[in-house]
């Protein structure tokens, strides 16, 4: 096998907020696959850092009365510690606010200049007349001109992938302020993209560049028409580098992000003797990107155009993978499943989520669940009660002997078998598909403890005349719970050094030793390897997650003054009778539902008022109900409401539901006995 050069991102974590259970899912699935392609001898490096840059610090910081640099810092020094608590260590982890990219930056940008790809136009920008500010996108919140969805940033939703511009979004608002923002003129700078679109449909639909479903969102969302040029310049104020031959305006962040896994790269060659163009220039080196779903866009179209135009390599592959929801629903401050790092850390063992994660993620950009009750069946079951179970119903019996030559002729196959099994485990971590390796690997388990069962090596070491076929049973076990802790090992890092310590092993573990059995080795005293995962100390993490963020929520309202909290909500006007009177309201019978593809939230229900009168309404009810379960039901519908065009059709009124969250809800439903089209007084 041909020794491989890789170059590892994972995307760089917001320096203002902790690690969270989500961007775990990302950091971990990112260290699997370069912990493997280590155990398989391949010359791998991990670059990743923080993402520093736009509004966000520049008003944190003034609002904590330190300089930008001090909490980009703090947050750091809090990112690489949590991070590594997890096992997720990189070859370097930078800061995209670093002078290697400032001048990587530059870089790339005279490139696009001398390309003659930037144009310069008078923009109508959204302004905060409170805050005295240019809002960055992600300071402007409103509905998804798209899809509907409510509360989304300025640049992308979350809920329908869709991107566009701040004043697209429908009823915006300054996230700053919660001002109504105004529209004011200034000059951007542009990327335009359409001259790239032929070397970016080539590109994107290369197979194995990315997953087939990302590839076949940009053909169909953005690559079937013309490319629209890239705003990639903020006014000032804005915390970020200024761009060369544009004094007082900024580079966009997103501009600069990316351009940080290079900037990484480079100080971590300047220390270590090594090229930046060995890992960057270099066709014989291949560049794997890790990246949520909601970023995709930014990796797959303005990133490949940068990297093309500056001469730089291009990815081998950007792998994508969906978003993380806890018991069900998104992640909730209110519930306590918007779980940081650092909360988990002082509760459960990392060992647990690492497994956990494993077991979920595959070769799909589907959300995964992380569903807390499963999480504790799970870890006790796969790894306490079956792989942990072979050595500690084994080794006790074989303490301080060395292990004898592995006895073949009575294990029925099952080591040469588990070897065999190899290359199809690595293929399902080559591809990331690392839910099938754990069924492989555990299945080689429930093998493994077949046999220690059908032995009974405790009724053995009860007839002293049996000793050597109680200690053949024991090599044989203690072999096979090896070869599944080698196939783990890139999952579970710490409990393969502590397996291999238990059995006299030294030294960096490989792949191929899964296939050499171990033999001579003294059976060192057994050790708790992992403790069984406590119910109640989940419960405990959720209560802290809870009331630490009901804490930090408390103490920036106290910061901004009352009522400013960014996740306050406002109180609503008051109307007077004649204002409700104009609502009419009538009760709907629900003909038919179904899912909206590629909508989060919402179903699409054909009501009926009566006769022939039917209506088409889109509601954001797709969490709390299965559409069957809606069919035959009578609901109440805003009907006078005005029509409104969505992405998926025109939504003819409102349902009306009631709950406190996207999966508690109720849909409102008259007494029996109520006809549909009969208005509600």
């Amino acid at each position: 096998m041909d020794r491989r050069k890789i170059l590892v991102t994972s995307a760089l974590p917001y320096v203002n907020a902790g690690i969270h259970l989500g961007y775990m899912v990302e950091a971990l699935q990112t260290d699997f696959w370069v912990r493997f392609q280590r155990l398989r001898g391949h010359d791998v490096r991990y670059f990743c850092g923080d993402d520093t840059h736009g509004a966000a610090t520049m008003l944190r910081a003034e609002r904590e009365g330190r300089a930008p640099e001090a909490l980009l810092d703090e947050m750091k020094a809090d990112h690489v510690r949590d991070l590594n608590a997890f096992g997720v260590v990189h070859d370097h982890y930078s800061s995209t606010h670093t002078p290697a990219n400032e001048a990587l930056v530059g870089e790339v940008w005279a490139a696009l200049r001398a390309a003659d790809c930037v144009d310069e136009r008078e923009v109508a920008q959204l302004y905060d007349p409170e805050a005295g500010m240019f809002l960055a996108d992600r300071f402007v919140l409103g509905g998804c001109p798209r899809c509907g969805a409510t509360e989304q940033y300025g640049d992308n939703c979350a809920e329908c992938g869709a991107t566009y511009e701040p004043s697209e979004l429908v009823d915006p608002k300054s996230a700053i302020t919660g001002a109504v923002p105004e529209e004011r003129s200034h000059v951007h700078l542009f990327v335009r993209l359409e001259p790239f679109h032929d070397f970016l449909e080539t590109w994107t639909q290369a197979p194995g560049r990315m997953p087939q479903e990302t590839a076949n969102w940009l053909k169909g969302t953005f690559l079937a028409d013309a490319l629209r040029d890239w705003d990639i310049s903020r006014p000032a104020p804005y915390f970020g580098f200024e761009i060369p031959d544009a004094p007082g305006n900024y580079f966009y962040v997103w501009l600069d992000a990316p351009i940080g896994y290079i900037a990484a790269t480079k100080e971590w060659c300047d220390a270590n003797g090594e090229s930046l163009d060995d890992w960057w220039r270099n066709p014989d080196c291949e560049i794997h990107h890790f990246i949520g779903k909601d970023i995709a866009y930014f990796h797959t179209l303005f990133w490949p155009a940068m990297l093309k135009t500056a001469g730089f390599q291009l990815p081998e592959s950007v792998h994508v993978h969906g978003f993380l929801t806890v018991n069900g629903e998104k992640m909730s401050k209110r519930t306590g499943t918007a779980v940081l790092a650092r909360t988990y850390l002082d509760h459960l063992s990392p060992e647990y989520l690492r497994y956990y994660y494993a077991s979920k993620l595959s070769t799909k950009v589907d959300d995964i669940d992380l569903n807390l009750e499963e999480f504790v069946q799970k870890v006790n079951a796969d790894l306490v009660g079956k792989v942990v179970n072979l050595a500690s119903r084994t080794a006790r019996f074989v303490k301080g002997e060395a292990l004898p030559a592995y006895p073949t002729a009575r294990d029925g196959g099952l080591f040469a078998a588990g070897a065999a099994a190899g290359e199809e485990i690595a293929a399902a971590f080559e591809a990331r598909d690392t839910n099938k390796a754990m069924r492989l690997i555990m299945a080689l388990a429930d093998r493994a403890n077949e046999f220690v069962e059908a032995q009974a090596p405790w009724t053995l070491k009860k007839d002293e005349s049996k000793r050597d076929e109680l200690v053949e049973v024991c090599a044989i076990a203690l072999n096979l719970f090896r070869q599944i802790t080698v196939y783990l090992a890139p999952v579970l890092p710490r409990f393969a050094e502590e397996s291999a310590k238990l059995l006299g092993i030294e030294g960096e573990t490989t792949w191929s030793d899964a296939t050499v059995p171990v033999e001579g080795n003294v059976v060192g005293k057994f050790k708790h390897l992992m403790e069984r995962a406590d119910g109640e100390k989940v419960e405990a993490m959720l209560e802290a997650s809870r009331a630490g963020w009901e804490a930090s929520e408390a103490e920036a309202a106290a910061a901004a003054g009352a009522g400013e909290a960014l996740d306050e909500e406002p109180l609503e006007a008051e109307i007077t009778i004649d204002d409700f009177v104009k609502v009419d309201l009538r009760v709907a019978e629900i003909l038919e539902a179904k899912s909206v593809p590629k909508a989060n939230k919402l179903l699409e229900l054909t009501l009926s008022l009566g006769g022939n009168e039917r209506r088409t309404v889109f509601a954001g009810i797709k969490k709390a109900y299965d559409p069957e379960q809606l069919v035959g039901r009578l609901t109440v519908l805003v009907a006078n409401l005005a029509p409104r065009k969505m992405k998926f059709g025109v939504s003819e009124g409102m349902v009306l539901a009631a709950g406190p969250g996207d999966g508690d809800l109720f849909i409102l439903s008259p007494d029996s006995g109520a006809k549909p089209g009969q208005r509600i007084r």
